[in-house]
């Protein structure tokens, strides 16, 4: 690095008297992340393609109801998909719902690992984690300030699915009284703050599995290998969740209680599973990142 760029560096990056970096510092390098990050030809792919399942909802709902009503109410024991699927016609705001329903199983994590598996292998890959570290980002800050750009782009990945969705759904079918999972009705403003609940849901979701590609990522030297693993880990594990005899070890699995986003939109809203969802994310948090943290610091980054 020449000698202008040090001095650049400093000015973006300040440092306190005793020589170490300043919270400014790891602010800019967040905001730089996210940024590159949301910068990428890669990036705008996955999320045209997260934006078009919508669109391809909608399109195929309007096309089989010919936008009519009919749909029925959609009982709760009835599936999440199904029975937002059966009111997108009669309200337009439920396409957000069950957008939401059909990409979280596959299109939304498969996203998010590909993102995940690439933090940390894609720099090594491409020969810029080393001049990371020498920055010096310090590892342990490194990882963190991935980790929260993977979790940024969870956030906007969910949006991005929700808006839309919204929007398709505004403009295809008609948009009023949101009726929920129990059977009541709540009012519209209600209604849209329910769906942007349910997306934060759905973010929260991914948490854990986020952090499960996280320590993939530090496993290994190449970003395609790492996506690959971290895709085919997700892959495992939404088959093993569909296998009942395994039941006794579908509640510690990642995926199992993802689709609870649907109670959200019961009266009242339903906390056992989304409660149980969100701690094992954070279960899943706290283990692979204490591993991804103890593999990446031992790490001997040469390339």
């Amino acid at each position: 690095m020449s000698q202008a760029e040090k001095s650049q560096a400093e000015r973006a990056f300040p440092s306190d008297s005793r020589g170490s970096r300043s919270p400014l510092w790891t602010l800019g390098l967040l905001r730089s992340e996210i940024t590159t990050l949301l910068r990428r030809h890669r990036t705008y792919a996955l999320l045209g393609v997260l934006a078009a399942v919508p669109v391809l909802i909608g399109i195929a709902v309007r096309i089989e109801t010919g936008g009519g009503g009919g749909g029925g109410a959609g009982g709760p024991d009835g599936g999440a998909g199904p029975a937002f699927l059966a009111q997108v016609t009669n309200n337009g705001v439920f396409l957000v719902f069950a957008a939401l329903a059909a990409t979280l199983p596959v299109f939304l994590p498969m996203a998010v690992g590909v993102v995940a598996g690439d933090a940390i292998a894609g720099e090594a890959s491409s020969g810029t984690l080393r001049y990371l570290l020498v920055a010096p980002a310090g590892r342990t800050r490194l990882l963190l300030v991935k980790y929260a750009s993977v979790l940024a782009f969870c956030l906007v990945a969910t949006l991005v699915v929700a808006a839309s969705a919204l929007a398709v759904g505004a403009l295809l079918f008609p948009v009023g009284e949101v009726t929920t999972i129990s059977g009541t009705r709540i009012g519209i403003g209600e209604g849209l703050v329910r769906a942007g609940l349910t997306a934060l849901v759905v973010a929260v979701s991914l948490t854990g599995f986020a952090a499960l590609g996280l320590f993939v990522s530090t496993l290994t030297g190449s970003g395609i290998g790492a996506m690959a693993a971290t895709v085919g880990l997700l892959i495992t594990v939404q088959i093993l969740d569909s296998i009942p005899q395994l039941s006794g070890v579908h509640p510690y699995l990642f995926a199992h209680y993802w689709m609870s986003f649907a109670d959200v939109l019961r009266e009242p809203v339903h906390w056992d599973d989304l409660i149980k969802n969100f701690q094992l994310q954070g279960l899943y948090v706290a283990v692979f990142g204490s591993a991804a943290w103890a593999r990446f610091t031992a790490k001997d980054v040469t390339d």
